[in-house]
């Protein structure tokens, strides 16, 4: 096998590895970690991993209809040859150039009208037809032409989504990407998973692979046993302290196991509904 060693990176100043990270979108579960060589992924990375993706969610799900959304590290021209021919939709983040900024001139300049006449943020949407020197055809871009007191914040995104207003693409179905930020916060920070300090991938890539079933396991416990407590949307680090974290006597019998709670833990309820959902769970 070919050795995949740590890349140096401009942006963290440091040798490392660093992992892909995808899941579900609306449920964050976790559909897989990938440790990778701390560099930008190419489209021929990507499509060798999402097609494997794919290929196992229709095998159980044919007929699911499949939307891929990252950001501009994704944004392609395989990636897109790929998801067209295999009827999955996509939703990428753009970096700008010299061509979007002027197709982007005329809205941006109603908006710095609109923002001297009323003085406050301003947001207007269009979409684009453009097509790269690389891409196989001319592709829907929108464009975020946004004034606010720190200057102008133009921002595009290129979807194969036709028919939805430009605003609700970027608004709802791009800026929900945000939530992912989440997911990985939890996976990284409060599961220590960003710890690859190993010498060898192979040893960091099983770590990471350990902490993603970690992440399998606390997600489970806070949609299952937790639903319909004050934590059932709580970060993983608040689930950890508050409910896993506690002082408790173990009693070893012949048949069973005892354990004695502090009668001070202020979180009763929740361990009694937790119990509960527990018992009613298949």
């Amino acid at each position: 096998m070919p050795l995949i060693q740590e890349i140096f990176n401009g942006y963290f100043d440091e040798y490392c590895f660093m992992p892909l990270h995808i899941y579900e979108g609306i449920s964050g579960k976790l559909v897989t970690t990938i440790l990778r060589p701390g560099k930008r992924p190419n489209g021929k990375e990507v499509v060798s991993i999402i097609k494997r993706i794919i290929k196992k969610i229709r095998k159980t799900w044919p007929k699911v209809g499949i939307l891929l959304r990252g950001d501009s590290h994704f944004a392609s021209p395989k990636v897109f040859t790929w998801c067209e021919k295999n009827n999955v939709h996509y939703i990428f983040g753009l970096t700008r150039n010299s061509i979007l900024r002027t197709k982007a001139e005329p809205t941006l300049e109603q908006a710095r009208r609109a923002y001297s006449n009323n003085g406050g943020k301003v947001r207007i949407f269009r979409k684009l037809q453009y097509q790269a020197s690389t891409w196989h055809r001319k592709i829907r871009v929108i464009l975020k032409a946004e004034i606010t007191e720190q200057g102008e914040n133009p921002r595009f995104i290129v979807t194969s989504l036709e028919t939805h207003k430009p605003s609700f693409i970027y608004e709802t179905v791009y800026c929900s990407r945000g939530q992912m930020e989440n997911f990985i916060k939890d996976h990284k920070l409060a599961l220590n998973s960003d710890r690859t300090s190993c010498h060898s991938f192979s040893a960091n890539s099983f770590r990471l692979f350990l902490h993603s079933a970690a992440y399998v396991l606390m997600h489970a416990l806070r949609d299952k046993t937790l639903a319909g407590t004050e934590l059932a949307k709580a970060q993983f680090d608040t689930i950890r302290l508050r409910v896993l974290k506690i002082g408790a006597e173990v009693r070893e019998l012949k048949t069973k196991l005892i354990f004695r709670l502090p009668s001070s833990y202020p979180k009763k309820d929740v361990l009694q509904t937790m119990m509960q959902n527990l018992a009613l769970s298949p």
